[in-house]
C-alpha cells in the first residue's frame, strides 16, 4: 500500500535533506550508516504536561519493541480525508487530534533469493495480519492509559491517504514511481497509521519529491506492454498471448518490484544494510519461489495468509502454469541484480 494516490507536490529536495534534521517539533530522523537501524524517529519531551509526555514515551517504547523505528506525527486536519466515515465510527474528529504515521519495512534477505518470482512485499505473510495484531495489542493498552482520549489504528482502507500523510509527517520522499520512499528503508515499507483525538504539537512538512534521475521510468515496462506488469500478474480471467508472454519474460507470477530495484536509494539502503526488516513476522513463513505444488499444498487457512490470497487461486495458478511449459526466463535489462 505504498503508492501515491495524488501527484506529488512541493518542491524538490535531495534526498540527502531526508537523512537528518529536526523533522518536526515531536519528531526526528537522525542519520544512521550502520548495517542494523537502530532508532530512525523518536519524539521529543518537551512538553511540560505529564499526560502528553506519559504518551509519548510510552508509544516510543512500544514501538522501539515492535521494531518499528520510523514514524512522525502529523496534524488529522493536515491529511486528506477519503472515508470520513472511518472516523466518524470511531468518534474522532476530522478538525482536530493526531495522526501518528509508520512505515513498517518488510524486506529480508529472504527477498534477496535469485529464484524468486514473487514481488518482495509477497514473501512474508499478508502484512494486514500484521497490523490487525499490532493495533489489537496497542489500542486496547492505550484505552487504558488514556481514558479522555480516542484511539484508532488503520493500515489499507485507512480514513486518510496514507502516502500523503506520511510525506506530510517527514518520513520519505515521493518518487516518480509513486511509491514513498524512506531514507533507511527504500520504498520497501508499508502504511499504518495511528489515530489519536489527543493534539500532539508537530509541524506539517512540505511535500518531497526524488531527484527524478529516470531510472524507474527507464526500467518500467509499462510502456513496452501497455499496462503495469504488477496489474497485469493480478488480472483475473483469460490471458492474451500477448499478456502470457510478458509475464513469462519477467518471470513474475505476482507483482513487480522493477521500479524499487533500480532506485538509486534501494541501492544505497542494501549497501548499507539499513533496508532489512528486524520486525520478526516479515521474516517467518515466508515463500521466495512459488511452485504449483507449494499451492496445491496449502490449506485454505494458508492460502488466506498470502498476500496473493485476495484474488483467488486461480489467478495464482494460473499464473505459475505459464512457467510449466517455459521454465526458463528471458533474462531482461529490466531485472537488475539485488546484491550489486
Amino acid at each position: 500500500n505504498n503508492r501515491s494516490s495524488l501527484p506529488p507536490g512541493g518542491g524538490r529536495k535531495t534526498a540527502s535533506s531526508l537523512d537528518e534534521g529536526e523533522i518536526g517539533e515531536c519528531t526526528h530522523v537522525t542519520p544512521h550508516h550502520q548495517k542494523k537501524p537502530k532508532n530512525y524517529s523518536r519524539f521529543y519531551y518537551t512538553i511540560k504536561s505529564g499526560g502528553m509526555k506519559e504518551m509519548l514515551e510510552f508509544l516510543s517504547e512500544y514501538f522501539s519493541a515492535q521494531g518499528i523505528r520510523l514514524y512522525a506525527p502529523v496534524p488529522l486536519a493536515a491529511c486528506t480525508v477519503a472515508r470520513r466515515y472511518l472516523l466518524d465510527r470511531a468518534e474522532i474528529d476530522p478538525a482536530s487530534g493526531t495522526v501518528i504515521m509508520l512505515a513498517v519495512p518488510y524486506f529480508t534477505h529472504a527477498a534477496t533469493d535469485p529464484a524468486r518470482n514473487l514481488s518482495a512485499y509477497a514473501v512474508p505473510r499478508d502484512y494486514h495480519l500484521f497490523f490487525r495484531a499490532l493495533f489489537d495489542d496497542l489500542l486496547p493498552k492505550l484505552r487504558e492509559r488514556f481514558p479522555a482520549d480516542r484511539f484508532a489504528g488503520f493500515a489499507d482502507h485507512s480514513p486518510i491517504d496514507e502516502r500523503d500523510a506520511a510525506a506530510r509527517a517527514g518520513l520519505g520522499i515521493i518518487g516518480q514511481n509513486g511509491m514513498l520512499i524512506t531514507a533507511p528503508y527504500s520504498s520497501y515499507v508499508f502504511l499504518g497509521e495511528l489515530i489519536t483525538s489527543r493534539d500532539i504539537p508537530c509541524t506539517v512538512q512540505d511535500i518531497r519529491t526524488c531527484e527524478d534521475c529516470g531510472a524507474c521510468r527507464r526500467a518500467c515496462p509499462m510502456g513496452e506492454i501497455g499496462t503495469c506488469l504488477s496489474a497485469l500478474t493480478q488480472k483475473k480471467g483469460t490471458l492474451t498471448d500477448a499478456e502470457a508472454a510478458q509475464i513469462r519474460r519477467y518471470g513474475s507470477v505476482w507483482g513487480c518490484d522493477i521500479c524499487g530495484e533500480v532506485c538509486p536509494h534501494t541501492r544505497r539502503a542494501l549497501r548499507e544494510g539499513t533496508v532489512y526488516s528486524e520486525i520478526p513476522f516479515f521474516e517467518e513463513q515466508t515463500v521466495t519461489r512459488l511452485t504449483l505444488e507449494q499451492l496445491d499444498r496449502m490449506t485454505d487457512a494458508e492460502f488466506s495468509d498470502r498476500a496473493f490470497a485476495w484474488r483467488g487461486r486461480d489467478t495464482v495458478r494460473r499464473n505459475l502454469c505459464l512457467f510449466e511449459d517455459h521454465p526458463e526466463k528471458e533474462k531482461t535489462d529490466a531485472e537488475p541484480d539485488l546484491q550489486s
